[in-house]
């Protein structure tokens, strides 16, 4: 793959800025979850019900609020939105940092925090992934995206091998200071960005009601029958940020560096198949994104069998590679499926799927895990996802969707210009 192809949107200033503030970001909040996945488990005495609960509390508000996030995202100045929510999320590990310096901090109050951080992410993430397109225009949007899972997946690697050195070394109050820090690196590169080279689609007609946004998303088979997928897999495949530390501490009885390294075999993986997807120049088929969430599946369910820490952490990078593959497949196909000017909120659906399914998934695995263990859950999610992937598959053949061109691209906003059209 020619590394200026893989690499090409970063030619353009504002994105350039928003990739470096966001590496040292994301890396802080990887390490932090890794510090809170500890901070749960040394209280609790390994609870896979109490880890269970607080990610379902960060994550409820993905469910409940996204969708009003994306009505915010298409309304409003995306590039002042997510200053305002990187600073609350800075709010939100000062508050956690002073409670762990203070040894006062309790699991109630982690999972209230918790919750607290994903009503911000509840306007963060929409907001943030429909903004890369603002940035870079259609043309570069696949490779754009690509490149953000890249930055995301190597903050995620750096983040928990860094968190699991600094705990075993001086605890989780370092990890958690650094994260607090980490946000204002976003805020720096948003402030430095030139407003006036951002390709802002025509703010929607009326209120931009978010019903509009559902009616879009439903009028596109082929954009519906992805986001079907990506929900069924959200609820019985994407549960790793439970799933890798409960199979570290209750199966290898790993310590925090091993703990921490186990994630980062994941994040490995993931980073890898971030780098792959830049190569991707046009919408991906629907062939495409079923055959990823048949190597998820395949590649989990073994995880669930693996002998040995060595095989786990293998494994892992292994589904860490088919995650992002899947996930980047999905994200572009709806994406690069719909009107720019529904594209806050169609992507607020589709990370409502992804991400609001995760309660859903958490609270499922903790029941599971107590029942089954942890390789039981890994198991029986990867097998549902095979289920899943072949049914919509079936459907999609049926009704003439998965393959059959796409649907031609509907009208972009002035500004794109006509040769910008991403194709489908």
């Amino acid at each position: 793959m020619n590394a200026t192809h893989a690499f090409r949107s970063l030619a353009v200033r504002n994105f350039r800025l928003f990739v470096a503030g966001q590496i040292v970001s994301v890396a802080g909040t990887w390490m932090t979850v890794v510090a809170q996945d500890w901070l749960v488990l040394s209280l609790t005495d390994d609870s896979a019900t109490a880890l269970g609960t607080v990610t379902a509390l960060q994550f409820t508000p993905m469910l409940l609020l996204t969708l009003y996030g994306g009505r915010l995202a298409d309304r409003h100045d995306k590039r002042r939105l997510l200053v305002g929510c990187n600073l609350a999320s800075a709010l939100c590990a000062l508050a956690l940092l002073v409670l762990v310096a203070r040894d006062a901090v309790t699991v109630w109050q982690i999972g209230l925090l918790a919750f607290c951080l994903g009503v911000v992410n509840s306007v963060e993430v929409p907001t943030r992934m429909s903004f890369v397109g603002e940035m870079v225009g259609p043309e570069l949007l696949p490779n754009a995206s690509a490149l953000s899972g890249a930055y995301f997946s190597l903050a995620r690697v750096l983040g928990p091998a860094l968190a699991g050195l600094l705990i075993a070394g001086w605890g989780t109050g370092p990890v958690i200071a650094l994260n607090a820090a980490s946000y204002l690196a976003t805020v720096a590169a948003l402030r430095a960005m030139r407003p006036g080279e951002l390709l802002r689609a025509a703010p929607p007609a009326g209120r931009g009601r978010i019903r509009d946004g559902l009616r879009h998303a439903r009028d596109r088979p082929d954009v519906l029958h992805c986001l079907v997928l990506v929900g069924l897999l959200g609820v019985v495949g994407f549960n790793f940020q439970l799933t890798v530390p409960l199979l570290a501490k209750t199966v290898f009885h790993a310590d925090a560096t091993s703990f921490g390294l186990l994630s980062t075999a994941f994040a490995g993986g993931a980073l890898l198949g971030a780098l792959a997807g830049t190569a991707r120049r046009e919408r991906p088929s629907a062939r495409t994104v079923t055959t990823a969430a048949l190597g998820l599946g395949v590649l989990e369910a073994a995880t669930g069998r693996a002998p040995s820490h060595a095989a786990a952490a293998v494994l892992l990078a292994l589904t860490g590679f088919a995650a992002i593959g899947f996930a980047q497949a999905a994200n572009h196909r709806v994406q690069l499926g719909c009107d720019p000017g529904f594209r806050g909120r169609v992507l607020a659906l589709y990370t409502v799927i992804l991400q609001g399914s995760t309660p859903l998934g958490a609270l499922l695995v903790g029941v599971l895990a107590r029942e089954l263990g942890v390789r039981g859950v890994l198991f029986g999610g990867g097998v549902c996802c095979v289920v899943a992937a072949l049914a919509v598959h079936a459907v999609g053949h049926v009704r003439g969707t998965g393959s059959r061109p796409a649907v031609s691209l509907v009208k972009l906003p002035r500004g794109f210009g006509q040769g910008d059209r991403a194709r489908s």
